[in-house]
């Protein structure tokens, strides 16, 4: 006769499980500011590529062998095209032109538009709070662009529409990442399995893309600040956040789990203005407001999403 888990292991286990969903928002929240320090000395692409391999490296002890069908594999190889030499080198591109606090901000829209994605490609369907949320969000989006600077800007010292709607196309790009993962690990793949080799065999690809296009990356003449930049977004803000939220899904229920994801724009935001001195207009914090509080909504209300969606 099996013997059920006493009440004590399971609080326990829901507890480390919600601690580690909060930890790894945390990680991602300081994603935008570890990457705005390395774009002081290093391009967008060696930035991006210096980032994955120090994630690859640190993902390398728990990888296990792969066992993916020829089709998974193809699956495996166009989500990591999206996900990683396409998504983040459009994102941080975004980011160079537009300050840490805004292009955070914008990563607030991912639970909208993850709702908007298994709206229209698996079937699922919003609800009015849903598609409340939904305007909410897309009208804090509106508040945070037209309320910043659009004047030009190379140093990203100041916000632009043209950066602000890059990494909104970056997060659009990453629905189509997602949800081919999600697929994967529908079939019977792991999450870890997915995430080691996805983010392995995106690297490559961005390797090819950044040395063809930018040379190979400098080693000599780099700031120490800027490789614990690098390595702190590789380490931190990729590797051990993905390892962490796939942990954590494992023992907490998706939609409870889904609000740490706010933690990400949230936090990325204070940093930005904290510690980098990014000033945010009232529209921008309105907008900052709207957006947050309709990715509650979001994953707090209605059905639970699959826990695919969210890995």
């Amino acid at each position: 006769m099996p013997v059920k888990p006493d009440f004590a292991t399971q609080a326990s286990r829901h507890t480390l499980g919600y601690a580690s969903c909060a930890l790894a928002g945390c990680f991602w929240g300081m994603g935008f500011y570890f990457g705005k320090i390395a774009l002081t000395e290093l391009s967008v692409g060696h930035m991006v590529l210096y980032r994955f391999l120090f994630a690859c490296a640190g993902l390398l002890p728990v990888m296990g062998v792969p066992r993916f069908t020829r089709r998974q594999w193809i699956l495996l190889l166009i989500a990591s095209f999206l996900g990683i030499p396409l998504q983040f080198l459009l994102q941080f591109y975004g980011l160079s032109l537009t300050t840490v606090s805004h292009a955070a901000l914008m990563v607030g829209t991912m639970p909208v538009i993850l709702a908007v994605g298994a709206t229209i490609f698996t079937h699922e369907r919003l609800d009015r709070k849903g598609w409340a949320a939904l305007f909410t969000s897309t009208f804090g989006v509106a508040l945070i662009v037209l309320g910043g600077s659009h004047a030009a800007s190379a140093s990203g010292d100041h916000p632009t529409l043209a950066g602000d709607l890059l990494v909104i196309l970056s997060l659009v790009i990453a629905l189509g990442w997602l949800l081919l993962n999600q697929r994967l690990m529908a079939e019977g793949q792991s999450p870890l399995s997915v995430t080691a080799w996805g983010l392995l065999t995106g690297m490559v690809m961005l390797a090819f893309w950044v040395v063809l296009r930018d040379g190979v990356p400098p080693i000599h003449g780099i700031h120490l600040r800027v490789w614990i930049a690098v390595a702190a977004s590789g380490l931190l803000c990729t590797a051990a956040s993905t390892l962490l939220w796939n942990w954590g899904m494992h023992h907490v229920p998706a939609s409870r789990a889904g609000v740490f994801l706010n933690i990400e724009p949230a936090l990325g935001s204070i940093l930005g203005v904290e510690l980098l001195g990014d000033r945010l207009g009232p529209g921008a914090w309105v907008g900052g407001a709207c957006i947050i509080a309709a990715a509650i909504v979001l994953t707090t209300t209605g059905r639970p999403e699959p826990e695919t969606l969210l890995q």
